[in-house]
């Protein structure tokens, strides 16, 4: 089964485990190396696991980010 992120993210595919050393949002806190993760504070505010749990899935937020950096995401939480 895939290590995935709230945002749907696979983490053990992702280039930044590899180049930066991350260990992903969920094993941080949502405290990743770029700073803090605004899509892992909105799944925690509102109590669900992950993005793919939403009522508002997917929001504008989430097709932001996966316009600029790993599209399969949304993909991914649809899967789950």
């Amino acid at each position: 089964m895939a290590n995935y992120s709230v945002c749907g993210i696979d983490c053990e595919q992702c280039r930044f485990k590899h180049e930066q050393n991350c260990k992903g949002c969920r094993a941080n806190a949502g405290k990743v190396f770029w700073g803090e993760c605004e899509l892992y504070q909105c799944n925690q505010q509102k109590a669900q696991e992950h993005c793919g749990k939403c009522a508002a899935f997917p929001c504008d937020k989430l097709k932001a980010w996966a316009s600029q950096e790993n599209p399969e995401r949304i993909d991914n939480l649809s899967m789950l």
